[in-house]
């Protein structure tokens, strides 16, 4: 899931100060901006010429609706990329190579020191002529011309398997939450699971597919689990980790559910960070669109660390709810018959793919 930055960094007061310092673009052709996120400004750049590309659904939703061109994944050939550097340095790393390989111009990098912008600067003029960075707002901007995809092919991130307790694998890769283990708190969560469970399941946020999977594998009777996750990387990972019929994926926000479905049980591990700032309302909105999705005898299992305030979110929205499990780091809590009060917005189109579900056209 993602949702608006906390404290959106100024990446348009930095590229204005760039363009006054000598930054310059191709008179024509498309600018790639990879992974900018909900309440940056790029309007320094000229919007006809932008193709945002992002696999998080909720900023793919946010600069479509500002009349950016948006995708997945840029197209090759732009006159130059602009890259909004992430907090893991493989996913950078990775982000920089694709950048070099879009186009033979400039390639701008943008971040935040607490998303490693300094470290990486000092890698790429371990290797580039890499000019004058510009610092503003805790964050810095840099440019450089292209080097090309072979002088950066080794930044390219491989995928990944993650080998769960039972010897099952699963693909993920870098960028992705819990990409190199198997979470304990999701762990937590399916040893918990009853077998006994059944009927139509939503696993929101589902991540790669490590909760969906073993509730699958746990219980016959679930008729249909809908994977709900706005990284459509992950999403992607879940695609060949889940591999049951019953599984239905949906690229989507999870505080916004998908709208006539109805479920009779909803399974969560809900994140509780923007960035590296802790952010305990993503989980208490997870929470509510639980209790909107589910029906009036319908169950929320969640797993959460032990010090996040979900109790009163729990109370506020299910008749009643339990810990159910839990040690000294995460707790499991169950939440039963669903408040009708609680309602959930509805978010723009999505799409609907999995086992014999399929459907033709969130990230």
């Amino acid at each position: 899931m993602s949702t608006p930055h906390p404290d959106p960094a100024p990446r348009a007061l930095r590229l204005e100060l760039a363009f006054e310092a000598g930054l310059t673009l191709p008179t024509d052709g498309r600018i790639a901006v990879l992974s900018p996120r909900v309440g940056e400004s790029l309007a320094p750049l000229p919007r006809e010429r932008v193709q945002v590309a992002t696999p998080h659904f909720p900023d793919h939703a946010a600069f479509t609706a500002q009349g950016y061109a948006c995708a997945r994944a840029a197209d090759p050939g732009a006159a130059a990329v602009m890259v909004c550097l992430p907090r893991a340095r493989a996913e950078a790393l990775d982000m920089l190579a694709t950048a070099c390989a879009l186009t033979e111009g400039p390639v701008i990098v943008d971040g935040q020191k607490t998303d490693g912008v300094d470290s990486l600067l000092k890698t790429l003029r371990s290797r580039f002529a890499v000019g004058e960075p510009i610092s503003k707002g805790h964050g810095k901007i840099f440019w450089f011309p292209s080097p090309g995809a072979e002088a950066v092919a080794n930044w390219r991130a491989d995928p990944m398997t993650v080998i769960d307790a039972e010897g099952r694998p699963f693909q993920t890769r870098a960028g992705i939450f819990s990409a190199d283990a198997v979470d304990q708190g999701s762990a937590l969560l399916a040893g918990a699971l009853p077998a006994t469970m059944k009927g139509e399941a939503v696993d929101l946020g589902a991540g790669w597919g490590f909760l969906s999977a073993a509730l699958l594998a746990r219980a016959p009777k679930i008729t249909r689990l809908h994977l709900v996750e706005s990284d459509a990387r992950a999403l992607d990972c879940a695609r060949s980790n889940v591999t049951d019929p019953r599984a239905v994926f949906h690229w989507a926000d999870a505080t916004l559910p998908l709208p006539g479905l109805q479920a009779d049980l909803v399974v969560m591990n809900p994140p509780f960070h923007t960035g590296r700032k802790g952010q305990p309302g993503l989980g208490i909105a997870f929470i509510r669109a639980a209790a909107a999705l589910l029906r009036p005898a319908g169950q929320l299992w969640l797993v959460a660390n032990r010090h996040l305030p979900y109790e009163a979110a729990m109370a506020a929205s299910f008749r009643s709810y339990s810990e159910v499990a839990g040690t000294s780091a995460f707790k499991v809590l169950v939440g039963e018959g669903p408040m009708r009060r609680v309602t959930a917005r509805t978010a723009p189109g999505r799409e609907r793919r999995g086992g014999s579900h399929a459907r033709g056209p969130r990230a």
